[in-house]
This record gives C-alpha cells, sequence and structure tokens, in this order.
C-alpha cells in the first residue's frame, strides 16, 4: 500500500506524532485496531482520539484529513452502498424473509488508494468481503460523513423501493433496517459470533450510531 512519512502539518497529523506513529501505514493499523464505537461528536475530525475509538466513518475520515494534510490527496475517501443480504450475514435472513425482502442497502466508508480499495473499520476488515455487493460508490470529502451520508444513503432508498415497487415508504424499511442492525448484534447458539467484518460489532454502542 501507498505510505508516507507524516510530517508535523495538521492536527491530526500531530495526534499521530504524539503517539509515535510516523507512517502512514503505521496510522492505518493504530486506526484498526481501536475499537469499533460510537462518537460522542462525529462533527469533530479528533473524536477517533478524543473517544479512543471509531465506526467505519470516523475512521477513514480522519485517515483522509491526514493524507490531506501531507499533500496526499489522492488518497480518497468512498461512500458505498451494498447489498446486506442473508448471503452476507445468515442473522438478517429471518428480518428479510418477513418483510419478503432480498436485502437491505446499506451505507459503509472506506479508502480508494492508486485504484485499490482498503478497509480499516476493524483489524479484520475487507473491502472484498462486502466488493461483489457494491450497489453505488461515490468519493466524498471527511467533512461530509453525517448529513451527507445519512442524505446520500436515504436517497438511494427512497429510489430503490420505488424501482423495486415494494409496498413501503421510508421510514418502514429505516425501521426494517434497524432491526436487521439488532439482528446482527445477537450470539450464535454455539457462542460463535457470526456478524459482519465491515461494520458491526456485538457492543450495545452499536445500535446507537445506525439512529441516523
Amino acid at each position: 500500500m501507498k505510505n508516507f512519512r507524516i510530517k508535523d502539518k495538521g492536527i491530526v497529523s500531530e495526534q499521530f506524532l504524539n503517539k509515535n506513529i510516523h507512517d502512514f501505514d503505521s496510522a492505518c493499523h493504530y486506526i484498526s485496531m481501536l475499537p469499533y464505537k460510537r462518537n460522542t461528536y462525529k462533527h469533530d475530525i479528533l473524536c477517533v482520539f478524543n473517544d479512543s475509538g471509531g465506526t467505519c466513518s470516523t475512521k477513514h475520515a480522519v485517515l483522509r484529513k491526514l493524507a490531506l494534510e501531507n499533500d496526499d490527496a489522492e488518497i480518497k475517501l468512498m461512500l458505498g452502498i451494498f447489498k446486506m443480504d442473508a448471503e452476507y450475514t445468515g442473522k438478517i435472513k429471518n428480518t428479510l424473509e418477513k418483510f419478503n425482502l432480498k436485502y437491505i442497502p446499506e451505507a459503509h466508508n472506506y479508502l480508494k488508494i492508486e485504484q485499490k480499495y482498503y478497509d480499516f473499520t476493524k483489524a479484520n476488515s475487507n473491502y472484498h468481503d462486502f466488493k461483489n455487493k457494491l450497489l453505488i460508490e461515490k468519493e466524498i470529502e471527511y467533512d461530509q460523513i453525517v448529513e451527507e451520508k445519512i442524505a446520500f444513503h436515504q436517497d438511494f432508498l427512497k429510489n430503490w423501493i420505488n424501482t423495486q415497487n415494494l409496498n413501503y415508504n421510508l421510514h418502514k424499511i429505516w425501521e426494517i433496517r434497524e432491526q436487521c442492525i439488532q439482528d446482527l448484534k445477537k450470539r450464535d447458539y454455539f457462542g460463535t459470533d457470526n456478524f459482519s467484518p465491515v461494520c458491526y460489532q456485538n457492543s450495545p454502542e452499536v445500535r446507537d450510531e445506525f439512529k441516523q
């Protein structure tokens, strides 16, 4: 993966340097190892440091800002909508069948670097886990991970409802999506975790992240 030395050129760079992290590759590893958790104030680019953790949005936003501070605008922040279906995670199968849906379009953030994609949400996150289920993606900026992300996701859902001729409005689809998020938090009977490697883990904080 493309790498660069971190210079003392901005507030994000300063945070990494203070932690004795001196290059982009090490910064990505550090971010991926932070716990997945809801941030107190996602508009603050330093929230992942303040909260000692973050989501797919805040984690990748801070890496994008780090790249910009170090004059590397080619490290892109991406927003993708992918098919969250029973093949992707069997835990939502019953909910999807209950409402006669094949999948729910879900939003996710990641990086694009030199035509390759990287996911640093968690240590084991991998772009290939959802690559073949992507419906659409776009480049966004680090300060567009809150209102703009929600608007893009909900606009996509509105069009999807119309094109699929579904008998649900946006509010109902959002409720079904919320139930899918709850399903992802459940442990399997034998104690093995089958949560999504992309954006979720069995944590009481997860559901709040998706109250958008």
